[in-house]
Protein backbone atom coordinates (compact mmCIF):
# COMPACT_ATOMS: atom_id res chain seq x y z
CA UNK A 1 0.00 0.00 0.00
CA UNK A 2 2.95 2.34 1.16
CA UNK A 3 4.39 1.59 -2.46
CA UNK A 4 1.69 3.09 -4.49
CA UNK A 5 0.68 5.64 -2.68
CA UNK A 6 4.06 6.43 -3.75
CA UNK A 7 4.15 5.58 -7.30
CA UNK A 8 0.69 7.19 -7.31
CA UNK A 9 2.61 10.53 -5.68
CA UNK A 10 5.22 9.87 -8.80
CA UNK A 11 2.61 9.67 -11.70
CA UNK A 12 0.67 12.94 -9.96
CA UNK A 13 3.99 14.60 -9.91
CA UNK A 14 4.74 13.80 -13.89
CA UNK A 15 7.70 12.29 -13.06
CA UNK A 16 7.16 8.92 -13.95
CA UNK A 17 7.69 8.90 -17.76
CA UNK A 18 4.68 6.94 -18.90
CA UNK A 19 3.59 8.32 -22.62
CA UNK A 20 0.38 8.51 -24.06
CA UNK A 21 -0.60 5.64 -26.85
CA UNK A 22 0.31 6.51 -30.25
CA UNK A 23 -2.27 8.37 -32.17
CA UNK A 24 -3.48 7.26 -35.34
CA UNK A 25 -1.48 8.36 -38.12
CA UNK A 26 1.35 9.06 -35.47
CA UNK A 27 4.51 7.06 -35.40
CA UNK A 28 4.88 4.26 -32.53
CA UNK A 29 7.35 5.96 -30.04
CA UNK A 30 10.99 3.88 -29.98
CA UNK A 31 11.42 1.95 -26.97
CA UNK A 32 12.91 3.90 -24.28
CA UNK A 33 16.37 2.80 -22.84
CA UNK A 34 16.48 0.49 -19.84
CA UNK A 35 19.51 0.40 -17.10
CA UNK A 36 20.68 -2.40 -15.35
CA UNK A 37 21.87 -1.56 -12.02
CA UNK A 38 23.90 -3.13 -9.09
CA UNK A 39 23.22 -2.45 -5.58
CA UNK A 40 25.87 -3.37 -3.18
CA UNK A 41 25.13 -2.92 0.76
CA UNK A 42 26.84 -3.23 3.93
CA UNK A 43 24.23 -4.90 5.73
CA UNK A 44 23.39 -8.70 5.61
CA UNK A 45 21.24 -9.92 3.20
CA UNK A 46 17.65 -9.31 4.03
CA UNK A 47 18.01 -8.33 7.66
CA UNK A 48 15.43 -6.46 9.14
CA UNK A 49 15.39 -2.69 8.85
CA UNK A 50 18.52 -1.61 7.67
CA UNK A 51 18.45 -4.91 4.83
CA UNK A 52 14.77 -4.62 3.70
CA UNK A 53 15.25 -0.88 3.46
CA UNK A 54 17.87 -1.21 0.83
CA UNK A 55 15.28 -3.89 -0.92
CA UNK A 56 12.55 -1.48 -0.71
CA UNK A 57 14.40 1.23 -2.18
CA UNK A 58 15.45 -0.87 -4.96
CA UNK A 59 12.14 -2.06 -5.57
CA UNK A 60 10.48 1.51 -5.58
CA UNK A 61 12.87 2.63 -8.14
CA UNK A 62 11.76 -0.80 -10.38
CA UNK A 63 8.58 -0.25 -10.25
CA UNK A 64 8.30 3.90 -10.23
CA UNK A 65 10.61 3.58 -13.09
CA UNK A 66 8.09 1.20 -15.30
CA UNK A 67 10.99 -1.42 -15.49
CA UNK A 68 13.65 0.65 -16.80
CA UNK A 69 15.88 0.89 -14.30
CA UNK A 70 15.89 -2.84 -13.08
CA UNK A 71 18.33 -3.19 -9.61
CA UNK A 72 19.43 -6.37 -8.19
CA UNK A 73 20.48 -6.27 -4.29
CA UNK A 74 23.97 -7.81 -3.03
CA UNK A 75 24.09 -8.35 0.96
CA UNK A 76 27.45 -7.95 2.24
CA UNK A 77 29.53 -10.78 0.93
CA UNK A 78 27.40 -11.25 -1.77
CA UNK A 79 29.91 -9.50 -4.35
CA UNK A 80 31.86 -6.89 -2.14
CA UNK A 81 32.72 -7.35 1.49
CA UNK A 82 30.37 -4.91 3.52
CA UNK A 83 33.37 -2.32 4.23
CA UNK A 84 34.62 -1.75 0.42
CA UNK A 85 31.05 -0.74 -0.86
CA UNK A 86 32.11 2.60 -0.80
CA UNK A 87 35.11 2.07 -3.43
CA UNK A 88 32.58 -0.27 -5.66
CA UNK A 89 30.13 2.14 -6.38
CA UNK A 90 33.44 4.61 -6.39
CA UNK A 91 34.45 2.89 -9.19
CA UNK A 92 31.39 1.61 -10.94
CA UNK A 93 31.93 -1.93 -10.00
CA UNK A 94 27.83 -1.44 -8.90
CA UNK A 95 26.06 1.95 -9.73
CA UNK A 96 24.77 2.05 -5.76
CA UNK A 97 25.27 1.35 -2.92
CA UNK A 98 23.14 1.21 0.73
CA UNK A 99 25.20 1.57 3.69
CA UNK A 100 26.79 4.28 6.75
CA UNK A 101 29.15 7.03 6.48
CA UNK A 102 30.99 6.62 9.33
CA UNK A 103 32.30 3.32 7.56
CA UNK A 104 34.33 5.38 5.53
CA UNK A 105 36.35 7.93 8.05
CA UNK A 106 39.59 5.86 7.00
CA UNK A 107 38.81 7.70 3.36
CA UNK A 108 37.11 10.97 4.15
CA UNK A 109 36.92 12.26 8.10
CA UNK A 110 33.91 14.37 7.08
CA UNK A 111 31.79 11.27 6.02
CA UNK A 112 31.25 10.64 9.49
CA UNK A 113 29.48 13.50 10.48
CA UNK A 114 26.44 12.74 8.05
CA UNK A 115 25.75 9.02 9.69
CA UNK A 116 25.72 10.02 13.27
CA UNK A 117 27.15 12.46 15.84
CA UNK A 118 27.41 11.58 19.47
CA UNK A 119 25.19 13.57 21.54
CA UNK A 120 24.05 16.00 18.29
CA UNK A 121 21.15 15.83 16.38
CA UNK A 122 18.31 13.49 16.55
CA UNK A 123 15.93 12.39 13.29
CA UNK A 124 14.42 15.12 12.75
CA UNK A 125 16.81 17.57 13.28
CA UNK A 126 19.06 15.54 11.13
CA UNK A 127 16.59 15.51 8.38
CA UNK A 128 15.88 19.07 8.64
CA UNK A 129 19.59 20.02 8.51
CA UNK A 130 20.11 17.84 5.30
CA UNK A 131 17.02 19.64 3.45
CA UNK A 132 16.58 22.46 4.36
CA UNK A 133 19.63 23.66 6.39
CA UNK A 134 22.43 22.94 3.63
CA UNK A 135 23.60 19.47 4.76
CA UNK A 136 22.69 17.84 1.59
CA UNK A 137 25.09 20.01 -0.10
CA UNK A 138 27.85 19.84 1.92
CA UNK A 139 27.47 16.27 1.59
CA UNK A 140 27.56 16.45 -2.21
CA UNK A 141 30.74 18.24 -1.92
CA UNK A 142 32.32 16.05 -0.05
CA UNK A 143 31.85 12.53 -1.76
CA UNK A 144 32.39 14.33 -4.97
CA UNK A 145 36.21 13.58 -5.30
CA UNK A 146 35.33 9.73 -5.21
CA UNK A 147 32.73 9.91 -8.21
CA UNK A 148 29.33 9.33 -5.87
CA UNK A 149 26.32 11.55 -5.24
CA UNK A 150 25.59 10.59 -1.43
CA UNK A 151 21.49 10.55 -0.57
CA UNK A 152 19.73 9.76 2.74
CA UNK A 153 17.63 6.69 2.41
CA UNK A 154 16.97 5.58 6.29
CA UNK A 155 16.90 6.46 10.09
CA UNK A 156 17.20 4.34 12.84
CA UNK A 157 15.91 7.13 15.03
CA UNK A 158 17.87 7.39 18.55
CA UNK A 159 19.72 3.88 19.23
CA UNK A 160 20.48 1.96 22.42
CA UNK A 161 24.33 2.06 24.20
CA UNK A 162 24.83 -1.17 23.82
CA UNK A 163 25.14 -4.74 25.40
CA UNK A 164 27.44 -5.36 28.07
CA UNK A 165 28.90 -8.36 30.12
CA UNK A 166 29.14 -6.21 33.37
CA UNK A 167 27.19 -3.78 34.44
CA UNK A 168 28.81 0.08 34.17
CA UNK A 169 28.45 2.05 37.51
CA UNK A 170 31.20 4.53 36.23
CA UNK A 171 33.84 5.85 33.98
CA UNK A 172 36.00 3.15 35.11
CA UNK A 173 33.63 0.47 34.25
CA UNK A 174 34.64 1.53 30.28
CA UNK A 175 38.74 0.96 30.92
CA UNK A 176 40.11 -1.83 29.13
CA UNK A 177 36.51 -2.46 27.45
CA UNK A 178 36.54 -3.83 23.99
CA UNK A 179 33.71 -2.82 22.49
CA UNK A 180 32.36 -2.94 19.15
CA UNK A 181 31.42 0.72 18.20
CA UNK A 182 32.17 2.51 14.69
CA UNK A 183 32.91 6.38 13.26
CA UNK A 184 32.98 8.92 16.07
CA UNK A 185 31.77 7.06 19.29
CA UNK A 186 34.29 4.81 19.12
CA UNK A 187 36.81 7.78 18.97
CA UNK A 188 35.20 9.12 22.44
CA UNK A 189 35.01 5.77 24.01
CA UNK A 190 39.12 4.96 22.79
CA UNK A 191 39.76 8.67 24.71
CA UNK A 192 37.38 6.94 27.74
CA UNK A 193 39.94 4.48 27.94
CA UNK A 194 38.14 1.07 26.20
CA UNK A 195 39.38 -0.18 22.80
CA UNK A 196 36.41 0.68 19.66
CA UNK A 197 36.38 -2.51 17.45
CA UNK A 198 35.16 -1.94 14.22
CA UNK A 199 33.16 -4.99 12.76
CA UNK A 200 29.95 -5.49 9.98
CA UNK A 201 26.71 -6.51 11.76
CA UNK A 202 27.23 -10.29 10.13
CA UNK A 203 30.53 -10.90 12.57
CA UNK A 204 28.92 -9.16 15.52
CA UNK A 205 27.03 -12.01 17.83
CA UNK A 206 29.94 -14.25 17.18
CA UNK A 207 32.32 -12.14 18.23
CA UNK A 208 30.57 -11.30 21.63
CA UNK A 209 29.68 -14.34 22.53
CA UNK A 210 33.30 -16.08 21.90
CA UNK A 211 34.62 -13.03 24.13
CA UNK A 212 36.24 -11.56 21.17
CA UNK A 213 34.80 -8.56 22.45
CA UNK A 214 33.10 -7.45 25.89
CA UNK A 215 30.26 -5.20 24.54
CA UNK A 216 28.20 -4.26 21.61
CA UNK A 217 26.33 -1.42 20.42
CA UNK A 218 24.30 -3.13 16.97
CA UNK A 219 21.21 -0.49 16.24
CA UNK A 220 18.25 -1.10 18.62
CA UNK A 221 15.75 -3.83 20.12
CA UNK A 222 14.41 -4.46 16.71
CA UNK A 223 17.91 -5.30 15.02
CA UNK A 224 19.26 -6.45 18.68
CA UNK A 225 17.12 -9.12 18.62
CA UNK A 226 16.81 -10.11 15.47
CA UNK A 227 20.42 -10.47 15.49
CA UNK A 228 20.31 -12.78 19.03
CA UNK A 229 22.93 -10.34 20.98
CA UNK A 230 20.74 -11.20 24.21
CA UNK A 231 22.14 -14.37 24.20
CA UNK A 232 25.67 -13.52 24.31
CA UNK A 233 24.97 -10.39 26.77
CA UNK A 234 22.91 -9.69 29.60
CA UNK A 235 22.93 -5.68 30.30
CA UNK A 236 21.42 -3.74 27.58
CA UNK A 237 21.91 0.02 28.08
CA UNK A 238 20.32 3.39 27.42
CA UNK A 239 20.42 6.19 25.93
CA UNK A 240 22.53 5.62 22.34
CA UNK A 241 24.69 8.80 23.26
CA UNK A 242 26.90 8.05 20.38
CA UNK A 243 24.19 7.23 17.35
CA UNK A 244 21.34 10.10 18.49
CA UNK A 245 19.83 9.77 14.87
CA UNK A 246 21.56 7.85 12.84
CA UNK A 247 21.30 8.72 8.70
CA UNK A 248 22.01 5.01 6.59
CA UNK A 249 22.65 6.54 2.76
CA UNK A 250 21.91 5.80 -0.96
CA UNK A 251 25.36 6.35 -2.61
CA UNK A 252 25.06 6.74 -6.01
CA UNK A 253 27.83 6.38 -8.77
CA UNK A 254 28.14 10.14 -10.70
CA UNK A 255 28.39 8.35 -14.10
CA UNK A 256 25.63 6.17 -13.82
CA UNK A 257 23.34 8.36 -12.07
CA UNK A 258 23.79 11.29 -15.18
CA UNK A 259 23.67 8.49 -17.66
CA UNK A 260 19.65 8.54 -16.94
CA UNK A 261 17.18 10.94 -18.23
CA UNK A 262 16.03 13.72 -16.15
CA UNK A 263 12.83 11.50 -15.47
CA UNK A 264 14.99 8.65 -14.35
CA UNK A 265 17.12 10.63 -11.94
CA UNK A 266 14.21 12.03 -10.08
CA UNK A 267 12.61 8.98 -9.84
CA UNK A 268 16.01 7.42 -7.91
CA UNK A 269 15.80 10.98 -5.58
CA UNK A 270 12.41 10.36 -4.59
CA UNK A 271 12.92 6.91 -3.88
CA UNK A 272 15.80 7.60 -1.73
CA UNK A 273 13.68 10.48 -0.22
CA UNK A 274 10.60 7.93 0.21
CA UNK A 275 12.61 5.07 1.91
CA UNK A 276 14.21 7.73 4.19
CA UNK A 277 11.11 8.18 5.64
CA UNK A 278 9.41 5.13 5.71
CA UNK A 279 12.43 3.78 7.88
CA UNK A 280 12.28 5.42 10.52
CA UNK A 281 8.37 5.20 11.16
CA UNK A 282 9.50 1.66 10.99
CA UNK A 283 11.66 1.44 13.44
CA UNK A 284 9.62 3.81 15.86
CA UNK A 285 6.57 1.49 15.55
CA UNK A 286 8.86 -1.93 15.92
CA UNK A 287 11.44 -1.09 18.52
CA UNK A 288 8.87 -0.63 21.81
CA UNK A 289 7.67 -4.29 20.65
CA UNK A 290 10.89 -5.88 20.80
CA UNK A 291 11.96 -4.50 23.29
CA UNK A 292 9.01 -6.01 25.64
CA UNK A 293 9.96 -9.21 24.17
CA UNK A 294 13.84 -8.83 25.21
CA UNK A 295 12.79 -8.09 28.78
CA UNK A 296 9.86 -9.92 29.43
CA UNK A 297 10.90 -13.10 27.26
CA UNK A 298 14.61 -13.17 27.64
CA UNK A 299 15.20 -11.74 31.09
CA UNK A 300 17.31 -8.62 29.80
CA UNK A 301 18.53 -6.33 32.18
CA UNK A 302 17.37 -2.78 31.07
CA UNK A 303 20.21 -0.44 32.57
CA UNK A 304 20.15 3.43 31.87
CA UNK A 305 24.07 4.80 31.95
CA UNK A 306 24.46 6.40 35.13
CA UNK A 307 24.31 10.40 34.51
CA UNK A 308 28.16 10.82 35.73
CA UNK A 309 29.55 8.75 32.91
CA UNK A 310 26.87 10.50 30.27
CA UNK A 311 28.35 13.69 31.27
CA UNK A 312 31.88 13.00 30.96
CA UNK A 313 30.82 10.91 27.47
CA UNK A 314 29.60 14.31 26.15
CA UNK A 315 33.15 16.26 27.50
CA UNK A 316 34.87 13.35 26.16
CA UNK A 317 32.87 13.56 22.44
CA UNK A 318 33.00 17.32 21.57
CA UNK A 319 36.95 17.21 22.13
CA UNK A 320 37.20 14.54 19.62
CA UNK A 321 34.44 16.65 16.80
CA UNK A 322 36.80 19.36 17.89
CA UNK A 323 39.81 17.70 16.26
CA UNK A 324 38.64 15.61 13.86
CA UNK A 325 37.09 19.19 12.84
CA UNK A 326 40.80 20.98 13.40
CA UNK A 327 42.33 17.77 11.19
CA UNK A 328 40.36 18.70 7.87
CA UNK A 329 38.77 21.59 6.51
CA UNK A 330 35.73 19.90 4.91
CA UNK A 331 34.90 18.07 8.78
CA UNK A 332 35.47 21.75 9.81
CA UNK A 333 32.74 22.87 7.43
CA UNK A 334 30.56 19.83 8.29
CA UNK A 335 31.16 20.46 11.71
CA UNK A 336 30.41 23.95 11.95
CA UNK A 337 27.16 23.67 10.00
CA UNK A 338 26.41 21.10 12.37
CA UNK A 339 26.53 23.09 15.18
CA UNK A 340 24.86 26.28 14.23
CA UNK A 341 21.71 23.97 13.04
CA UNK A 342 21.43 22.04 16.19
CA UNK A 343 21.78 25.35 18.27
CA UNK A 344 19.27 27.15 16.81
CA UNK A 345 17.00 23.82 16.45
CA UNK A 346 17.38 23.14 19.86
CA UNK A 347 16.09 26.48 20.61
CA UNK A 348 12.51 25.93 18.96
CA UNK A 349 12.26 22.10 20.32
CA UNK A 350 12.88 23.16 23.78
CA UNK A 351 9.54 25.06 23.39
CA UNK A 352 7.92 22.17 21.59
CA UNK A 353 8.72 19.04 21.50
CA UNK A 354 10.75 18.86 24.81
CA UNK A 355 7.76 21.27 26.17
CA UNK A 356 5.54 18.89 25.15
CA UNK A 357 7.35 15.86 26.03
CA UNK A 358 7.42 17.20 29.98
CA UNK A 359 3.47 18.58 29.86
CA UNK A 360 2.51 14.71 28.93
CA UNK A 361 3.69 13.39 32.08
CA UNK A 362 1.74 15.83 33.36
CA UNK A 363 -0.63 14.61 36.10
CA UNK A 364 -3.12 16.53 37.88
Amino acid sequence: MKRRVFLTGLAAAGVAGCSKPAEEGTPAREPEQTFQWKMVTTWPPGFPGLGTGAAELAALIEEASGGRITVHVYGAGELVPAFEVFDAVSRGTAQIGHGAGYYWKGKIPAAQFFSATPFGMNAMERNAWMFYGGGEELWRKVYAPFNLIPAAAGNTGVQMGGWFNKEINSLSDLEGLKMRIPGLGGEVLQRAGGTPVNLPGGEIFTALQTGSIDATEWVGPYNDLAFGLYQAARFYYYPGWHEPGTCLEAILNKEAFEALPPDLQSIVLLACRAVNENMLAEYTARNHQALESLVNEHGVQLRKFPDEVLARLKTLSREVLEDVAASDPLAAEVYESQLKFQDQVERWHDISEYAYYRARELKE
